[in-house]
């Protein structure tokens, strides 16, 4: 139970399609600016938009790190560089030790775009593998962990989680039973996923990916666009003097009820919301905002809608912010967790944008337009393949 023992969120980060940096995520949600674009991520060739960073293909990590370089890998170093974070990772190496501060991360994918490159030259060349192909520096899922851990000095605990789109909100959940244990005294949380064709071409064989900018509960929603991403929380134990913004609960939950599609009652998600707030000691009227999963496919709206409202009926201001961002998988969860931090923080509440035409089957109230609204508390949904459900509750604590 987290009631007695928040988590306050000393920094955070983030990286995405709207920009490099808080300041610059959060004037794109001010001006109503979308990050998505038509694909253009070669060599891939398929009819949908994207959410992709720029400049990532020329972002170096550091030459020591060298045989670490990848797509996932400089766009984890990207985010790692902005607001400041590194710096106050820095800190708190000097309060409790490179070997006090753990590190838990979430993905889907990691670098397996250079598996995907690797595999491309074996087939044209008739020949083994690439030389200087990396698979455990790269590819392989704790390569990303193995990679931040060594950029930012730490020693501590360190894992991967990768549950798909629920990904990188576990991680809280690790981090704060972590630091329950006494594993650790701080946390480094956070996701990275990366644009590559595997993805891609993956949901485009599921008849997932939208032709057009992704509608979350649109009448006319036709499917997700892929976006990539980077970010990362600084957790510590709340005291005095500590931020007001903390992490005052989580709730997860495993529906197990089909292996790409959530329960259709959405059981799996209410379980995951009702842990969360529970853990927070709050009841559902306590909360002021939720940011939806919402990826604008036909049965996740669906079901979400039908969670949410079970558990809050239609008067919880909501919205998804995957319109904005694109779908950045195993990154969103972090992505839009701290999303909910900007809105508590700087009290203003994205909409869902390229809403046009709510369902006329939903019940939950979501915001076509953003509003300059002060909140307590925001509760963050995140749900993976195979019923990996998460839910966090972030607050205002003095």
């Amino acid at each position: 139970m987290i009631t007695k023992s928040p988590l306050s969120l000393t920094a955070y980060t983030l990286v995405n399609a709207l920009g490099q940096g808080c300041e610059a995520v959060f004037t794109a949600l001010q001006q109503g600016r979308s990050g998505l674009r038509r694909c253009d991520f070669e060599p891939a060739e398929l009819d949908t938009w994207i959410g992709r960073v720029d400049g990532v293909e020329d972002y170096p990590v550091p030459k020591a790190l060298a045989e670490y370089d990848c797509r996932n890998n400089r766009l984890a170093e990207m985010g790692l560089n902005q607001d400041g974070f590194r710096q106050q990772v820095e800190a708190s190496i000097k309060r409790y030790g490179a070997h006090r501060v753990g590190l838990f991360l979430g993905t889907s994918t990691s670098g397996i775009a250079e598996t995907e490159v690797a595999y491309r030259y074996r087939l044209s060349d008739d020949a083994s593998l690439p030389s200087d192909y990396r698979f455990s520096t790269t590819h392989n899922p704790y390569a990303l962990s193995d990679f931040c851990c060594r950029s930012l000095g730490l020693t501590g605990p360190a894992t991967v989680v990768s549950t798909a789109c629920s990904s990188s909100a576990k991680v809280f959940a690790a981090a704060y039973r972590h630091i329950q244990a006494g594993f650790c005294d701080a946390a480094v949380v956070g996701g990275v996923d990366s644009l590559c064709l595997s993805t891609l071409y993956g949901f485009n064989s599921l008849d997932l990916l939208s032709s057009e900018p992704c509608r979350p509960w649109d009448q006319q929603r036709a499917g997700i666009s892929i976006g990539e991403g980077a970010g990362f929380v600084l957790l510590e134990p709340h005291t005095e003097g500590s931020s007001e913004l903390a992490l005052l609960g989580y709730g997860e939950s495993s529906d197990g009820y089909h292996m790409s599609t959530p329960h259709p009652q959405g059981r799996g998600a209410v379980l995951a919301m009702q842990r969360a707030l529970q853990s927070a000691g709050l009841s559902p009227q306590q909360v002021d905002y939720l940011n939806l999963h919402g990826t604008a496919t036909a049965a996740n709206d669906s079901a979400e809608d039908m969670a949410v409202s079970m558990l809050f009926g239609s008067e919880l201001m909501c919205s998804s912010t995957k319109g904005w961002t694109g779908h950045t998988l195993g990154a969103a969860g972090i992505t839009e967790a701290i999303i909910c931090c900007l809105a508590l923080e700087r009290d203003f509440v994205p909409a869902t944008l390229n809403l046009e035409q709510p369902d006329p089957a939903f019940n939950t109230q979501v915001l076509r337009e953003s509003k300059n609204r002060t909140i307590q508390t925001a509760l963050s949904n995140s749900f993976g393949f195979g019923g990996n459900n998460c839910s966090l509750v972030f607050g205002r604590i003095s």
